[in-house]
């Protein structure tokens, strides 16, 4: 429950049972109120225009419009609504795709009724939810640099050498607190940073600026099997 009421959630996947489930999980708590379901990624944008849905939780793979054109047109046009993306595997290049669309975050289907609640809470608060060891593996495996990339240890000019340290090890999966006890800085300072470095980068979320670390060069992804 937040301060002006439920967290508002419209749920789109087009599979009825999956869609009836997440509401029968999601209905019980008064901190959720489902506002509506939605069977394809053209009516996800529809019922959110309509219907404006503080989270939509947006299946990746669905016919007419898939979650991944959904998330980009969701953030164009119903920018308040946040998205989390859920997927059947939990490497999946659509992932990548939605994250880079505007999704703040997924999980895989599998996760259990309390990591969904908490991941739709996380979203609502304007955080990515993607877990740091998940989001590395998946971009290490779908993200590459350009052939003709070289490292950009310095990262855009007007980032300061202790940004740049800071964006790396948040590229290799270290949480505030791990960024902290690396740098032997206090985790307020590291979320200053961080603040500081999104700005610069010109991203929304932790998740965009990982992406962005392995697309410059700054981090490089393993090959597979790594």
């Amino acid at each position: 429950m937040t301060a002006t009421g439920p967290i508002r959630v419209l749920i789109a996947d087009d599979q009825p049972l999956v869609r009836r489930g997440l509401s029968l999980i999601l209905s019980p708590d008064p901190a959720f109120e489902v506002v509506g379901e939605a069977g394809d990624g053209a009516e996800a944008v529809e019922l959110a225009a309509r219907l404006r849905p503080d989270v939509v939780v947006m299946d990746i793979r669905m016919p007419v419009l898939d979650g991944v054109a959904a998330t980009g047109r969701l953030a164009a046009e119903v920018p308040d609504c946040r998205v989390l993306a859920l997927s059947t595997f939990d490497l999946d290049e659509y992932v990548v795709g939605a994250l880079r669309a505007g999704a703040h975050g997924f999980l895989p289907k599998d996760s259990s009724p309390e990591e969904l609640g908490a991941a739709i809470r996380t979203v609502h608060a304007g955080e990515a939810v993607v877990a740091p060891r998940l989001l590395t593996r998946l971009i290490a495996t779908y993200v590459r640099a350009p052939h003709d990339a070289r490292p950009v240890p310095a990262g855009p000019a007007d980032l300061t050498p202790r940004e740049v340290e800071v964006w790396r090890l948040m590229a290799t999966g270290l949480d505030n607190s791990g960024i902290s006890g690396a740098l032997d800085l206090s985790v307020s300072t590291v979320k200053n940073h961080i603040t500081a470095l999104f700005a610069k980068l010109g991203v929304r979320d932790r998740a965009q600026a990982v992406i962005a670390a392995y697309e410059s060069g700054l981090v490089t992804a393993r090959a597979a099997g790594d």
